[in-house]
């Protein structure tokens, strides 16, 4: 994690990855292809969101073959790698802490899938801690409305197209603003 308590990208995949076999138990090429398509979706193609975090999953024991079935004797093998996976109790562990993880304003669009993330698998926490997550977010959208509300303020006069670019920011974070109150109120 980040100095400010927020999911670097290989936290991202670790969370999306965990939060998918929390839900059914999938083989390490389905697990490798979800993970590929969320991620693609959201952020575009890119080999650092998906490769080395899911194979260090077994590795640290967040996940197990079902039923804690060890692997054959070689990685290589192609039996293996249909195996199913699901998530240990270290990794139930794991996916939460991520999950309670803060979330950056929505710069970018590493943020932006942390927030889907979020969303997707909000459902595996505790009604608590679902209410922080939610208050969590519709705070992030306030300051960022604000930041956005200010610099149009002080564009106000001036030239060009960003004004009204600001315009539709600020319109997309009211109504971010307004689900995300919704969502706040619904949880807990």
């Amino acid at each position: 994690m980040y100095r400010d308590n927020t999911l670097i990208p290989s936290e991202a995949v670790r969370l999306l990855a965990l939060g998918m076999l929390a839900s059914k138990p999938m083989s390490y090429a389905a697990l490798a292809r979800e993970v590929r398509h969320f991620t693609g979706r959201i952020v575009g193609p890119s080999l650092d969101l998906v490769g080395a975090p899911l194979e260090v999953l077994k590795v640290e024991g967040l996940v197990q073959n079902e039923g804690g079935v060890p692997d054959a004797d070689d990685p290589n093998d192609p039996n293996n790698e249909n195996q199913l996976l699901t998530v240990t109790e270290q990794g139930r562990a794991e996916l939460l802490r991520l999950l309670s993880a803060n979330v950056r304003p929505q710069i970018s669009d590493i943020n932006k899938l942390i927030v889907a993330l979020k969303m997707r698998f909000l459902h595996l926490m505790a009604p608590s801690d679902r209410r922080v997550q939610a208050e969590l977010l519709h705070d992030i959208c306030e300051r960022e409305l604000a930041r956005l509300i200010d610099l149009r303020e002080h564009q106000d006069l001036e030239a060009g197209y960003l004004h009204e670019w600001l315009d539709l920011e600020i319109a997309q974070s009211n109504a971010r603003l307004a689900w995300t109150a919704k969502l706040r109120d619904s949880v807990g």
